[in-house]
């Protein structure tokens, strides 16, 4: 009985979470976005709207911790608050990935979805945040290495959407790698897990796990991309092969660090 009580916490609790998560997402939308907006300084705007979304995630995070719907353990944090422009690639497990992410990175940008553009509760959020989309990937590599030279850490989840599960990745897209050979910048490779499983692309919110789901976050070593292919190799031909051994590297270190499961 104690279980059942304590599950049916966990879910009233999660619900809670979430829906101040929107409501907030909205205001933010309705609020701050217009003030940001008509700021004159774009980058002073920006500068402030990255440390309330900081902030706010931080907040968010510690009270599913306090409130016993999730643990978190985080190696390597010190990376993140490095302060210098950098490309944080991480795998995809779970809805909240960004959400850790953004509460340990004080000074970030995201590559986000072009849907979260027309969000109701995103569409804000994003356009104050300076935010950058996918959908042209002409426009991403550019608007990346604009965001990284004012000195931002862009995080981007090259799978595009939740991992499928069954300890395997989609394929990453290039954008990434792209971005980084033209600015000259790291990439930070990080692990993301989540155990039990939750908020993945099969489980909806309200498919609470039988105990508070624990997620780890383990930051690499950063990886030079000039260092991943030949120095004279063609733009194309190096992202493709940046890609490659990001991905492949991320996969090895799951598998290492017990986040994916070696299979007999």
């Amino acid at each position: 009985m104690m279980a059942g009580i304590e599950r049916a916490w966990r879910l009233v609790a999660t619900g809670i979470a979430l829906g101040a998560f929107g409501a907030c997402g909205v205001l933010f939308s309705v609020l701050v976005f217009p003030f940001a907006w008509l700021w004159p300084h774009r980058a002073s705007s920006q500068r402030l709207v990255a440390a309330v979304i900081h902030g706010f995630f931080r907040v968010l995070v510690s009270l599913l911790q306090a409130v016993g719907v999730m643990t978190l353990d985080v190696a390597g944090a010190a990376a993140l608050n490095a302060r210098r422009p950098i490309i944080v690639v991480a795998n995809h497990p779970t809805y909240l990935d960004v959400v850790v992410l953004l509460a340990l990175t004080p000074r970030a940008c995201c590559v986000v979805k072009n849907a979260h553009w027309g969000n109701p509760c995103f569409w804000g959020i994003v356009r104050a945040a300076q935010y950058v989309s996918n959908a042209d990937p002409v426009a991403l590599i550019e608007a990346g290495a604009r965001q990284l030279a004012a000195g931002y850490t862009m995080i981007v989840f090259p799978e595009g959407t939740r991992s499928p599960g069954e300890d395997r990745l989609h394929p990453f897209s290039r954008g990434f790698a792209h971005i980084a050979l033209a600015a000259g910048i790291p990439i930070l490779p990080v692990l993301i897990d989540c155990d039990p499983p939750a908020f993945t692309k099969q489980l909806r919110w309200y498919h609470v796990p039988s105990r508070p789901f624990r997620m780890r976050v383990a930051v690499l070593e950063p990886l030079l991309p000039r260092h991943l292919t030949a120095d004279d190799a063609p733009q194309a031909a190096a992202a493709r092969v940046v890609t490659h051994a990001v991905q492949a590297h991320i996969t090895e270190h799951l598998f290492a660090y017990g986040f994916f499961k070696t299979r007999d």
